[in-house]
């Protein structure tokens, strides 16, 4: 492949074809990630559509979706991408850390993985740990 100058930088080929494997395996984890969930799979294709379906995945209003257009996105992201795998049931901080680090490679294990499934959304759920158990209520009043 030639280099792609792209912003004043120059892109090889490697990185380029780093660049659409990347790009397909992050779209072949959204659809089986979608399908477990029992969401639209067809809906990764659509360039905004798909965002709002996340959105319904971990259990936020769609209207967050639009917050990723402002620099709240900084702080959106990662808390998204730690939603996801809480509604996939992983609460343990070695969970936490994989999905931040390797991001599309861990959505492509929770999406691959046939004994991950989805437990639910996971926005404004409530989890405590007792005895080794985990238990989870939507509304928890503690004052």
């Amino acid at each position: 492949m030639d280099t792609f100058t792209l912003l004043g930088f120059e892109l090889s080929g490697s990185i380029q074809l780093a660049a659409v494997f990347i790009a397909i395996i992050s779209i072949v984890a959204n659809v089986l990630l979608f399908v477990k969930a029992d969401l639209p799979w067809w809906s990764v294709f659509v360039p905004f559509y798909n965002i709002m379906t996340g959105m319904k995945l971990i259990g936020r209003p769609t209207w967050h979706a639009f917050l990723f257009f402002t620099p709240a996105a900084f702080y959106l992201f990662p808390k998204t991408i730690l939603e996801i795998a809480q509604s996939f049931g992983k609460h343990k901080l070695s969970d936490y850390i994989l999905a931040l680090v390797f991001n599309v490679f861990y959505i492509l294990s929770l999406g691959l993985s046939p004994e991950e499934e989805y437990v639910g959304p996971a926005y404004k759920r409530v989890t405590i740990k007792t005895n080794n158990k985990i238990s989870a209520s939507e509304d928890l009043n503690i004052a």
